[in-house]
């Protein structure tokens, strides 16, 4: 009678949930090869077929640790975690023998990198790092790294093969945007599916899974490093040194399949031509793969391989092969397309047959590729032999922060670093101890290095996939110089620990004193400021320069700190102050009278602070980049909490709980008049409005301030032009990200920490803000000579010239302070990033008749 009722039961689930194996393992794996039985395949670990669903995280994890516990081939490596505390992995997969002896190996291998080393080529091990879905909405690639470590742990075939190879195999190079992405689909599946375009399923929710916590391109991230996820893998990278890397992504649904070589004529100029032989070459084995399972690719007609901060960049500059793979995207488990019905399960076969192609082209080339990379460290001892320049050398005597921040992202990549024991004078130039340091080009990332600090402004395209210039010492506004053979030795240095940390700053004097002070310089200032604030402290800004008795000059923009309100002791608030000396790197000193030289201490050229009360407009057609850059900068920098404020919510909310209100750059037309109304009686009420790019234009249209742009488009006058340039000409009219000089007033509380004037924006668009007839509200512009580093258009840069960086409107008691360019550009831009904080702590202080 119970197995009665079970069929019957079994029956009746059926009619009402018609479940059908959509796919088998058979349609992924290639004909002859067999497989160990003791290693599960993903079905049996995860109860699904691949392809049926989209693996979470945690389910790739755990098949993982399931393929890791079964095969002597696999060993898995938590390498760290992510903002959300998520494991990162590595599955190293070889054989049982390589296993006993991976030090070792790695070792033999960094001898690729010392021109004078004697290497067995012959016998050496090729190392293949795998790497799947560095963008989480890219799902394919994560889900076919399921079936690539169940291949390479479980088929009997290749067990030979896997003497000379090592496979890295890392199945999420996202796993945050990873997770948010299956979560989405998996929760928007119908077991009855149709494919259309608009159905929920396929149109995720800002901010979509590409990116990871913060909403950050980890794709961008491979050399500023500044998330987890990029430092754990570069670690990984460097650690060793692996021959090819695949970078396997989706691009739009009608596409077919993409494989490098990219465009040849877009290389960088530092990647030797031999790389795009190779990678070439390779490609010849992914075509015949996909020929093989009929499937359509395409090579060398799109995607570029320039800049050095994407995974299948990032390993050219350094005597690997990185490859990118793009598949046309189902976005969820079937949509249709131009070619047909496009289902999930065809795009990670594409994923996983060009992984096996790659393993293929490993093993014929595997001496090849070896050889490759050590004669790659042979041509770049050579080149430094010829260069007249020898090292560089950078610092900002007012600022350790950013000096630091700049190291620290050099020591990330295996290159060493020297730090001055003494001050010294370079081309009339000072550089301090403590606040320089010196990168010698003498060693294997000689080329690496160059592409970080050079400035070029020729390219042989016209057209960038992605930035031009990267420039670091002008990402970092740092003084910089290149060192000759006669100079390189000029000062006592010594060398960096890998571990280096952000120095201590400390109070200078004592307890009790009337005041405290600090300057505006160092770059963590703001957060001191904030955290002595949040303690409940009275903490004021000095607008003009304050000589102390027997101390320093204190310049515009320093801080001024006494007890104020707050019933703390003494001996609490001189410990309040150590911690917020400490933590930010800069030091604060004791003022023992009022009656200080330049003005008092009472004066009235000094404003009482209020608390940053932030929010951050999100969601909608808000860019979730920028929105989300500023959220890590206050978040993980400054120690600061912002409301993530969806714009939806802007009509019903009560704004006067905020003081400051972010506008990233984004369209902003869903919100209409009755919301723009809102935001400018807030902003009449004193507030601090800061808006980024386009948020420029609707506050314009919506008559909440006052913005006007420049728009002198080139005239063709050529009666006709050949249809085929079209896509090249208008595409070199994309200014995708270069860099400019600009002119900053340090003399305006925008301008505040900044020591020069002369100051390097970031900008990825052509919006051209005309500057204020008032000249006092135009604390930056762009100079007659704009152009510092990268790739522009001559009309471009002729509508660029003497425009307005940044501009301040004044709306009743407020302000609104418009800014053309991104200052906190994908978390590496530390030199702008203390103007976005001084319209966050300085705006409301800003005098009205400079903003009219």
């Amino acid at each position: 009678m119970k197995a009665i009722r079970f069929v019957f039961a079994l029956i009746l689930t059926l009619a009402i949930f018609p479940v059908k194996a959509q796919n088998s393992l058979s349609y992924y794996l290639p004909e002859g090869y067999t497989y160990n039985p003791k290693v599960p395949t993903p079905k049996e670990v995860l109860g699904f077929e691949v392809g049926d669903w989209h693996a979470t995280h945690d389910q790739v994890i755990m098949y993982m640790q399931a393929i890791a516990a079964s095969s002597d081939r696999v060993s898995l490596e938590i390498i760290g975690r992510t903002y959300e505390m998520r494991p990162q992995i590595v599955l190293t997969i070889t054989s049982p023998s390589n296993h006993t002896k991976l030090d070792q190996i790695k070792a033999e291998r960094k001898k690729l990198r010392d021109p004078g080393a004697s290497v067995d080529l012959q016998n050496m091990p090729l190392v293949m790092w795998a790497g799947y879905s560095v963008h989480g909405n890219e799902a394919s690639a994560v889900n076919a790294a399921l079936l690539s470590a169940y291949h390479f742990a479980a088929a009997n075939e290749i067990e030979a093969e896997l003497e000379k190879i090592i496979i890295l195999l890392d199945p999420a190079l996202n796993p945050d945007g990873v997770n948010r992405f299956a979560s989405w689909v998996n929760s928007h599946k119908s077991y009855v599916m149709n494919g259309d375009p608009n159905n929920r399923e396929l149109n995720e929710a800002w901010p979509r899974g590409r990116t990871n916590h913060y909403w950050f391109d980890l794709n961008r991230d491979w050399l500023p490093a500044q998330h987890p996820e990029s430092r754990h893998r570069v670690a990984k990278f460097q650690e060793w040194l692996p021959n090819i890397h695949l970078d396997h992504h989706e691009m739009g649904t009608n596409s077919t399949f993409f494989f490098q070589p990219g465009i040849p004529a877009r290389n960088h100029p530092l990647t030797p031509k031999k790389n795009f032989e190779l990678t070439e070459k390779i490609g010849q084995f992914h075509a015949r793969h996909l020929d093989k399972i009929g499937s359509l690719y395409y090579s060398q007609e799109s995607f570029d391989d320039f800049y050095y901060g994407k995974g299948s960049t990032y390993p050219d500059v350094q005597g690997s092969i990185g490859i990118l793979f793009e598949q046309g995207s189902s976005r969820g488990h079937l949509q249709e397309s131009i070619y047909g019905p496009l289902t999930f399960a065809f795009t990670i076969r594409n994923q996983f047959v060009t992984t096996l192609s790659s393993f293929e082209a490993a093993k014929a080339m595997r001496v090849e590729l070896n050889t490759f990379m050590r004669d790659f460290y042979r041509e770049v001892k050579s080149e430094y032999d010829s260069d007249t320049n020898k090292a560089y050398i950078f610092g900002a005597k007012e600022d350790a922060g950013r000096t630091f921040h700049l190291a620290d992202i050099i020591l990330q990549h295996d290159i060493d670093l020297f730090s001055l024991k003494e001050d010294i004078t370079v081309n009339g130039v000072e550089f301090k101890k403590e606040k320089a340091f010196i990168v010698p080009l003498n060693q294997p990332q000689y080329r690496l290095i160059k592409s970080m600090f050079e400035t070029r402004t020729t390219f042989q395209d016209s057209l960038f996939y992605d930035v031009s210039a990267w420039t670091m010492q002008m990402a970092f506004n740092l003084d910089f110089m290149n060192l000759s053979s006669r100079i390189l030795n000029l000062a006592s240095v010594e060398p960096v620990d890998k571990k280096l940390s952000l120095r201590e700053g400390k109070v200078i004097g004592e307890k009790g004193a009337y005041s405290y002070i600090f300057g505006w310089s160092e770059y963590y200032a703001p957060k001191a400021a904030y955290f002595l604030m949040e303690k409940g402290y009275l903490v004021r800004v000095a607008h003009e320069e304050i000589t102390l008795p027997g101390g320093p000059k204190m310049k515009r923009g320093s801080i001024i700190v006494n007890k104020g309100l707050s019933k703390a002791s003494d001996e609490k608030f001189f410990e309040d102050l150590r911690v917020a000396a400490k933590n930010s790197g800069l030091d604060i000193h004791a003022v023992t009278t009022g009656y200080t030289k330049g003005i008092n201490l009472g004066s009235p050229q000094i404003d009482v602070l209020k608390k940053p009360e932030i929010a951050i407009l999100v969601e909608g057609g808000v860019s979730s980049a920028e929105a989300g850059e500023a959220w890590h900068l206050l978040d993980q920098r400054f120690e600061m909490p912002a409301t993530l404020l969806p714009v939806d919510r802007i009509a019903v909310v009560d704004l006067n709980r905020y003081n400051v209100i972010y506008m990233p750059n984004g369209n902003y037309n869903s919100l209409g008049k009755t919301a723009a109304d809102k935001l400018k009686a807030w902003v009449s009420a004193g507030n601090t409005l800061i808006a980024r790019g386009s948020a420029l234009n609707w506050l314009n249209q919506q008559e909440v301030a006052s913005f006007k742009f420049k728009n002198e488009p080139e005239k063709d006058t050529a009666v006709q032009r050949s249809y085929a340039d079209y896509e090249n000409a208008t595409g070199a009219k994309v200014t995708g990200g270069a860099i400019f000089n600009t002119k900053l007033d340090i003399t305006h509380p925008i301008g505040y920490g900044y020591e020069k004037s002369e100051m390097f924006s970031f900008r990825s668009s052509n919006q051209f803000l005309l500057p204020s007839e008032n000249p006092y509200a135009n604390p930056m512009v762009y100079t007659s000579s704009p152009l510092a580093s990268g790739y522009v258009h001559p009309s471009n840069l002729n509508q660029l010239k003497d425009t307005g960086a940044i501009r301040v409107s004044s709306v009743g008691r407020g302000r609104v302070i418009g800014m053309a360019d991104n200052p906190n550009f994908r978390a590496f831009w530390f030199g702008t990033n203390k103007l976005f904080m001084n319209a966050i702590f300085f705006g409301q202080t800003i005098n009205p008749g400079t903003a009219r």
